[in-house]
């Protein structure tokens, strides 16, 4: 149950940042909401990998580089997925917010985030 909590306070973080790169992009510079999402999931990502590194899970017995390695893996799948859902509603739904999707594609991906990094990037 812990490490579900703290699993929550890290995916928090990185919608956070994911949330307010995209804003910000999409304020300050003339990058559509598509191309911002390109920039906005990768430092999320990297957001969220810090801290599952350091509260979340236990330290992997593999190396940094090798749980790194396995951290972008599902990460870019799981971003895959995220960016599908995304670009999915703003195709289908026009009029619909920026925001409101990345909640949407937020949500869904955390599921198989949290097995993928629970059970492939951070088992002992």
């Amino acid at each position: 149950m812990r490490k579900l909590i703290w699993f929550a306070i890290a995916g928090s973080v990185g919608f956070v940042v994911d949330a307010g790169v995209l804003m910000l992009i999409l304020h300050f510079t003339p990058i559509g909401p598509f191309g911002a999402r390109a920039i906005s999931i990768p430092s999320a990502m990297l957001a969220t990998w810090f801290f599952n590194h350091t509260f979340t899970f236990e330290k992997s017995s593999q190396s940094l580089a090798v749980e790194g390695f396995r951290y972008g893996s599902v990460g870019v799948v799981s971003a895959l997925i995220n960016y599908g859902i995304y670009s999915g509603l703003l195709i289908s739904i026009p009029i619909l917010r920026p925001t409101f999707a990345l909640v949407m594609a937020s949500a869904a991906a955390t599921a198989f985030s949290f097995f993928g990094y629970s059970r492939f990037v951070f088992r002992r």
